[in-house]
């Protein structure tokens, strides 16, 4: 079927399975056209029967899917946008893919920060590239909350104390450490992430759709509405980038070089000492 145009990835369907690659130079931010293409791309899979598994990569090497433009998040405060009582546009829209009844999984080969880590954190599965895939939630940095429902996800996934250990510290974690402590499912080696995520997601979408779905309702089962808690995530989260803190903290990391390609490939434990 036809699903339509993206401006910052590309859509593959080949066996039941969607191969979605997020190019978007030059590190798969999350802006505007990138958050409008993973709004379009939920429609897109939701409606297409055919596909039972989706696959999330990256064409960068260096990003799999960056953190929130931060201009951006300063001009949606401005606007009030934080200012509503409803579950905000982005968690919510990670909610949606977190229950969308197909299994969907990430393949991380590169960086994924912020809301990128938090997009992993809401699929079914993720598998990390040993020696290229970083994970954080580096809010903190900033003075920031996770505003996508990272901490909620992390509690759930690694537990209360590693939850806390990841979003207070701020730093990246390796694919081994993510493994560890449940960020990911698994950690491989580079040259063997690619073929073992294809085989598991041809694997799955050879099964009934129905199955899929049914599956993880079932894991689901005693998974309680996010809708409050992504509520009062949103007000702390308004709350935190009102701060003047935070408008200091993202002015420096822009005058630094964030947002840029290699500016990020430092660590965000780094840029914390940057920007004090």
């Amino acid at each position: 079927m036809d699903h339509g145009t993206f401006d910052c990835l590309r859509l593959e369907v080949e066996r039941g399975v969607a191969f979605v690659t997020f190019d978007h130079p030059p590190l798969n931010l999350i802006d505007l056209p990138m958050s409008m293409d993973l709004a379009r791309l939920y429609e897109a899979l939701a409606r297409d029967e055919a596909v039972k598994v989706a696959v999330f990569r990256s064409r960068n090497p260096d990003y799999f899917l960056s953190h929130a433009d931060l201009p951006l998040l300063r001009r949606a405060r401005d606007d009030g946008m934080y200012d509503g009582d409803g579950v905000p546009f982005y968690s919510g829209l990670l909610e949606r893919f977190r229950k969308l009844p197909k299994a969907t999984i990430a393949c991380i080969e590169g960086r994924a920060r912020g809301g990128g880590a938090e997009f992993a954190l809401s699929l079914d599965m993720s598998f990390a590239a040993t020696g290229r895939a970083w994970l954080s939630q580096m809010e903190v940095v900033f003075g920031m909350v996770p505003g996508g429902g990272g901490a909620r996800y992390l509690a759930r996934r690694a537990g209360r104390q590693r939850a806390l250990e990841i979003c207070l510290g701020g730093g990246d974690l390796s694919a081994e450490e993510a493994e560890r402590y449940g960020y990911v499912n698994r950690a491989l080696p580079p040259d063997r992430i690619g073929p073992f995520v294809d085989e598991l997601a041809y694997r799955i979408a050879s099964y009934p759709a129905r199955s899929i779905a049914l599956i993880k309702a079932a894991v689901d089962v005693n998974e309680a509405d996010a809708a409050p808690d992504l509520i009062a995530t949103n007000a702390l989260f308004a709350e935190s980038v009102k701060e003047p803190e935070f408008d200091r903290r993202v002015a420096r990391f822009l005058e630094g070089g964030g947002q840029t390609a290699p500016g990020e490939l430092a660590s965000f434990a780094e840029w914390a000492g940057a920007l004090e």
